[in-house]
């Protein structure tokens, strides 16, 4: 399964933060100087159309990472930081949060640059900028991503651009629509989709190294095997660390049991006489294989049932919106393979 996609399933089925368990772990730059962790988003002493910005997302309070992270972000003078975290934990709002905070609107020439491993994650990023910047009527976005097609010679008025990292390489170096000298923040997302693809280490890498040496560097992954840790450390100097403990655990709110079948259609009995003793408005059914949910499916289908598939073969595109289908209530159940439960 391709990791860009997969986190991209992971964006659009988790629209809410996740309320994690997991321990964070901060690791200092300098030990000495005292450990900031916020409960409020009053207490950043944020502008108050970023405040406002915030609250319209729907952001009451920061989660578990952001407490720790917005202050080492929104400091003065900046500081760098390396961070794990999965989708869903408010890593996105966070390094969003410190673009916006950077920006001078009434600069018309890029000041952030955020790095994603596709098109379809820098759009995910792109749809959070327009959100959280809403009350700034001055704020501009640009894509640099293939496709977008700028005349040569031309600069770029947009204050904050995302994309992926040959288009931003070429728009740096090649084409100079961007001016790497005057960049603040520099965000590379996604850092272990990014290195599992061909040429995107080494294009982050010479973008970095074009860039002035007080801009603040921001790298955010879901893990940390060595590879990442060996890119992350050339990526961003001298930095703050943020990991998670990952524990695994059982949710008290979800009950589980199991049912002994001896074959195929006994399962299939015993999933439709659930299914119709448990008052559910919603179910999602694993499958394990993309077969086996195909078949169920359309067993349930037959059985009068408003079914939706969501399958590893399917198009990012299809599966975006079967998910959204889903959440608007159209269909009662999905089948699915283990695409959901990942992440």
């Amino acid at each position: 399964e391709d990791r860009a996609a997969q986190s991209l399933l992971n964006k659009l089925i988790r629209s809410n933060l996740v309320d994690t368990t997991n321990q964070v772990e901060v690791l200092q730059r300098d030990p000495t100087s005292p450990l900031y962790s916020v409960k409020s988003f009053e207490e950043l002493r944020l502008k108050p159309q970023l405040l406002q910005g915030v609250y319209a997302m729907g952001f009451n309070r920061p989660s578990k990472i952001q407490e720790n992270a917005l202050p080492m972000m929104l400091a003065e003078p900046p500081q760098n930081l390396i961070a794990q975290s999965q989708s869903g934990t408010g890593k996105t709002a966070a390094f969003v949060l410190a673009m916006l905070s950077r920006v001078e609107p009434g600069n018309k020439y890029p000041q952030c640059l955020c790095l994603s491993p596709t098109y379809e994650l820098a759009l995910q990023t792109g749809k959070v900028i327009e959100q959280m910047g809403n009350f700034y009527p001055e704020l501009k976005l640009a894509y640099a991503v293939r496709g977008n097609k700028l005349e040569r010679g031309q600069k770029i008025s947009e204050q904050i651009v995302i994309g992926t990292p040959g288009t931003v390489l070429d728009w740096c170096s090649k084409l100079k629509f961007i001016d790497p000298k005057k960049i603040k923040v520099f965000v590379l997302d996604e850092a272990d989709v990014m290195i599992a693809t061909q040429g995107h280490q080494d294009q982050s890498i010479r973008i970095q190294r074009m860039l002035p040496r007080d801009c603040q560097m921001l790298l955010f992954s879901a893990t940390f095997e060595d590879s990442v840790w060996k890119f992350a450390q050339k990526v961003v100097p001298d930095p703050n660390i943020i990991k998670l403990k990952r524990e695994e655990e059982t949710l008290d709110t979800i009950k589980q049991y199991y049912v002994l079948c001896n074959n195929r259609d006994e399962k299939f009995r015993a999933l439709c006489n659930i299914y119709g003793a448990i008052t559910i408005a919603q179910a999602m059914i694993f499958c394990h294989t993309r077969k086996t949910a195909g078949w169920l499916a359309a067993e349930l289908s037959r059985e009068g049932h408003q079914v939706a598939l969501l399958s590893g073969e399917m198009m990012v595109e299809q599966r975006a919106a079967v998910i959204e289908r889903f959440r608007e209530g159209k269909e009662k159940v999905l089948v699915t393979t283990n695409v959901c439960a990942r992440g």
